[in-house]
């Protein structure tokens, strides 16, 4: 059984300043995806690696998504092009933790 809610932590600083590593956010498994919101995403060439990332925009092969921080040299559509609807998990709901940051 997979639960609807499951947490996930934020590993690099490719969504600063909204998220930052260490951060932990609840996401909420399928649902309606809308642009502008914050998903999580399997890489679509490494299944095995999950990815927080916003969502832009929805084109014909999937979601196109991007990172906060382009700076960071982050792997995002950039890199691998749109990610197909299947490979969404979730969409993020909240940061749970830090309660406040610095």
């Amino acid at each position: 059984m997979r639960w609807p809610l499951w947490r996930v932590a934020v590993v690099e600083c490719s969504m600063e300043p909204a998220l930052r590593a260490g951060d932990w956010l609840l996401v909420r498994r399928g649902g309606r995806i809308r642009a502008g919101q914050v998903v999580v995403a399997r890489h679509p060439g490494r299944p095995e690696l999950l990815l927080v990332k916003r969502a832009a925009e929805l084109r014909p092969a999937g979601w196109w998504l991007t990172s906060d921080n382009l700076a960071a040299s982050a792997v995002d559509s950039r890199r691998f092009g749109p990610v197909p609807p299947d490979l969404i998990e979730g969409r993020v709901l909240g940061r749970y933790w830090p309660l406040r940051r610095q």
